[in-house]
């Protein structure tokens, strides 16, 4: 015995599917909006109204997002490994060099 399927339309009364239906793809919702300035008209943001006055308002103000910082948080992890496994070149003369003061 398979479990009962439904579909839940937006537009509609819900319906019971059979284990070979297959939903059809809508290209009119979902991430359309992440292809045009449309979110941020759709935001009522006085600041900004695209994509280019929003680069220019966070610059303006000093301001950054976090996909600026692609990969720097993951250097720094491999970075902080590293000096966690004694891989530091710099620390090791530090220590030399005030080893050697200390006579």
């Amino acid at each position: 015995m398979s479990r009962k399927r439904w579909i839940y339309p937006k537009d509609g009364a819900p319906f019971e599917v059979g284990d070979d239906y297959v939903q059809p793809i809508d290209k009119t919702a979902g991430d359309s909006v992440l292809w045009n300035d449309r979110a941020y008209q759709d935001m009522r943001d006085p600041r900004f109204q695209s994509r280019t006055q929003h680069r220019a308002y966070m610059k303006a103000h000093d301001l950054t997002t976090a996909d600026d910082f692609k990969g720097t948080w993951a250097n720094a992890a491999k970075d902080r490994e590293r000096i966690s496994r004694g891989e530091d070149s710099e620390r090791r003369e530090q220590i030399a060099r005030a080893m050697h003061k200390r006579g």
